[in-house]
């Protein structure tokens, strides 16, 4: 009796575990997620009054192009820093930043968000957007992707994709992940909060492993669009997302032509014939001087007459005349179907039974000149 209400007991302390779990395993997410409107508090100098113990500083190269620049917003550049109590120098001849934490800097973090601002000035960030690496909730990421691929004209063309036409993917990509990416030489600067860094860096990489951008900013869109639902954010988002299947197609061309391997034999070739074996094995060796010499030259004349042949064939070729072209008979045939032959029969009859000739002005007078012209005839005749 005692054992089953001991084995009652402990079944009770387990089921009340498991619930206690599933409880935890629901209220995770609930945890983990970071409610909307929350900011975390700035760092003050009433946090850190005493100020830092040691000196701090870093330093970065800059390209010579971008002296210019450095040299027009250099005002502003220790303006903001200053506000952060952190002293920056430029440096023309060596082309160097430099950053260093002073007495009065209270934010121990503070000379690391100096050190991205020199970073991303540097990589040719403007100012205004660089500037915004002292907020806190701001970060930036450098992502490296000269080394990536090692052709270089297919790193151009990757690195043109990230970009797209007119920078149509890159501001796509920008408005997404609400971070600021510069695509400038051998490196991506972004810069933004956390999630958009990750998101940014993972679409650039997978760019350079030749995966188009357009997928990655499409499963962006459809996720900007499933946060906006509070119940689902708990659920998982794989039956949402497009899935994209790899071609894997085999870019080695097959050549035209094929040359099949021989067999391979330990015995070398045999030996060509020499110019007295084949005489021997035809019969010539044996035969006189005279006699070669007089096949030689009929075999020379053989030769001479085809040569001649067929350059008199050649020449014959400009002699010969063109095919001319066949008449259209169609188009006589179309105006013979249009003639009307009763038509001209009846013109003939009209032609047939007017007088030729011009009609005469006084017909007295012609029928009496007609008569006298005869009378003078006559006389003639008999004198």
């Amino acid at each position: 009796m005692a054992s089953s209400v001991a084995e009652g007991g402990t079944s009770e302390a387990q089921t009340g575990k498991n619930s206690k779990k599933a409880k935890d395993r629901a209220d995770e997410p609930e945890l983990l997620t970071v409610p909307d409107g929350w900011k975390e508090p700035a760092f003050t100098k009433d946090d850190n009054p005493r100020g830092l113990l040691e000196e701090s500083s870093f330093a970065t190269l800059f390209p010579k192009y971008r002296e210019a620049y450095l040299k027009e917003c250099w005002s502003l550049v220790e303006k903001a820093l200053g506000e952060l109590h952190i002293k920056a120098s430029l440096d023309l001849i060596e082309g160097s930043i430099t950053v260093c934490t002073t007495k009065k800097t209270f934010d121990p973090y503070a000379i690391v968000r100096a050190r991205d601002l020199i970073k991303l000035l540097a990589r040719s960030v403007p100012f205004e957007q660089a500037v915004r690496i002292l907020q806190d909730d701001m970060a930036c990421d450098i992502i490296k992707i000269g080394t990536l691929v090692r052709n270089r004209e297919r790193f151009v063309k990757r690195r043109q994709r990230l970009i797209g036409p007119k920078g149509s993917t890159l501001k796509a990509l920008e408005l997404l992940t609400n971070c600021y990416v510069m695509v400038q030489g051998n490196t991506v600067s972004a810069l933004g909060p956390f999630n958009g860094l990750k998101e940014v860096r993972k679409v650039v990489m997978d760019t350079m492993k030749n995966i188009h951008p357009i997928y990655n900013i499409k499963t962006l869109m459809i996720k900007r669009e499933l946060t906006r639902d509070p119940e689902l954010r708990a659920q998982s988002w794989e039956r949402f997302l497009p899935k994209f299947r790899h071609k894997n197609l085999s870019k080695r061309k097959e050549p035209k032509k094929t040359s099949a391997k021989k067999e391979y034999t330990p015995f070398p070739p045999p030996q060509p014939e020499s110019k007295v074996d084949k005489e021997l094995a035809t019969g010539e060796f044996f035969l006189r001087e005279s006699v070669k010499r007089r096949k030689k030259m009929e075999e020379i004349k053989v030769k001479q007459a085809e040569a001649l042949t067929k350059k008199q064939e050649e020449r014959n070729k400009a002699f010969i005349p063109p095919k001319e072209k066949p008449l259209m008979k169609k188009s006589v045939k179309a105006t013979e179907a249009k003639l009307d032959i009763q038509a001209i029969k009846d013109k003939v009859k009209k032609a047939r039974t007017k007088k030729l000739g011009a009609p005469p002005v006084n017909p007295s007078a012609s029928s009496s000149s007609a008569t006298d012209k005869k009378k003078k005839k006559k006389g003639k005749i008999k004198g």
